[in-house]
């Protein structure tokens, strides 16, 4: 346990360093306005258009950072800072969330697994860990029967492939925003680098959500192995 411990302080104080630099460079970018003067809702509302969807919403939720696009409902959701917002920051969040809105509509692989994924991630992302716990418990006190800890491996594991499924679905979506934000001359190079840079400390935040739980996962399975020798 004291391996799984340690995986999560450090892991933890990685992800929080990210998101230090990730709030750094939006604010950062926030100050900087787009030669375009466009807002983040016109902007997703012209990248929608371009790519001949007509059938997705652009709206405004509470919040910082909360941007992101919902296929259920099919609206691609903008914080107030963003939807609002003129400068170069604002234009990379709304491009990019309008980037998960078209792999929607061309049935990007990536992101319809994903999506089919979504359900059991639910399950298994709420009820893993107590499994776990359970299963290291049982066998701590003289258990023999392992099967319950499997159980939550198994489900653990369910919700490292959703983190590592996500990866390449958040990685194509910055792809399609910054190939487009240039395409439409929203951006000029110099702001396209800095729209580049601000996507790819956003992405480094998935990254490090898919690492933690890559080293968990190889963490319960060693408990795993080390108790089925013993």
């Amino acid at each position: 346990m004291t391996g799984i411990f340690i995986i999560s302080i450090v892991f933890m104080l990685i992800g929080m360093a990210v998101q230090g630099m990730l709030k750094s460079r939006f604010s950062k970018y926030s100050k900087v306005a787009t030669t375009s003067g466009m807002s983040g809702k016109e902007i997703a509302e012209k990248m929608l258009r371009d790519n001949g969807i007509y059938d997705v919403s652009v709206t405004s939720v509470q919040g910082t950072l909360t941007d992101h696009y919902n296929p259920l409902n099919k609206t691609v959701n903008l914080s107030p800072d963003v939807y609002s917002g003129r400068s170069v920051a604002a234009a990379a969040v709304a491009a990019h969330e309008c980037g998960h809105a078209v792999q929607h509509a061309t049935a990007y692989s990536m992101l319809m697994l994903r999506s089919k994924l979504v359900p059991a991630v639910q399950i298994s992302s709420t009820l893993s860990q107590w499994v776990i716990i359970a299963g290291i418990g049982i066998m701590g006190f003289g258990g023999g029967n392992q099967t319950l800890l499997l159980i939550g491996i198994a489900m653990f594991a369910i919700t490292t492939l959703f983190s590592l499924v996500t990866l390449p679905v958040e990685f194509d979506a910055s792809r399609r925003a910054l190939v487009w934000l240039n395409q439409a001359n929203i951006t000029t190079p110099d702001e396209k680098e800095q729209a580049q840079d601000a996507l790819k400390w956003a992405a480094l935040t998935y990254v490090v959500a898919a690492l933690a739980s890559i080293a968990m996962l190889v963490q319960y399975i060693l408990i795993y192995q080390g108790r089925n020798n013993d």
